[in-house]
């Protein structure tokens, strides 16, 4: 199974924080690999306490179930199929977007988490890491 670098992790981490300080938003950021293990991860200055394990979550999330916390966020709205699903996992799964799974050679290589600002910021900020790779 092929995972990501920590070269590969540092650059995601680096992309984001770009984008984030770009948008004058303090910013969590997780990278973790094929694993699941946390890869990379920066807390910018004033970003929440609180988005830490946010920011991690959803990297695990998006690599756990090979899509996007937010494709997985419409998916377990109540009515759909996988309804309950962010109570499993010891809740450690997220769904709404920031997390986003990293592809490489049509392989899953790893995912990257954000959080510290509006769903839409982190989403953002999220899609500006994983084109670093």
């Amino acid at each position: 199974m092929e995972s990501i670098t920590l070269e590969d992790a540092q650059r995601i981490v680096s992309a984001a924080r770009n984008k984030a300080q770009e948008i004058g938003q303090p910013m969590n950021v997780a990278v973790v690999d094929a694993g699941r293990n946390l890869k990379a991860f920066a807390r910018m200055e004033e970003a929440w306490l609180g988005s830490i394990d946010i920011a991690v979550d959803k990297a695990f999330t998006a690599m756990s179930f090979k899509m996007s916390t937010q494709e997985l966020g419409s998916m377990s709205q109540s009515g759909q199929p996988l309804f309950g699903i962010n109570t499993t996992s010891e809740g450690r799964i997220v769904i709404f977007g920031g997390g986003i799974p990293l592809e490489r050679g049509g392989e899953f290589v790893g995912a990257v988490g954000v959080s510290g600002g509006t769903v839409d910021q982190d989403q953002e900020v999220a899609e500006a890491g994983a084109t670093a790779l």
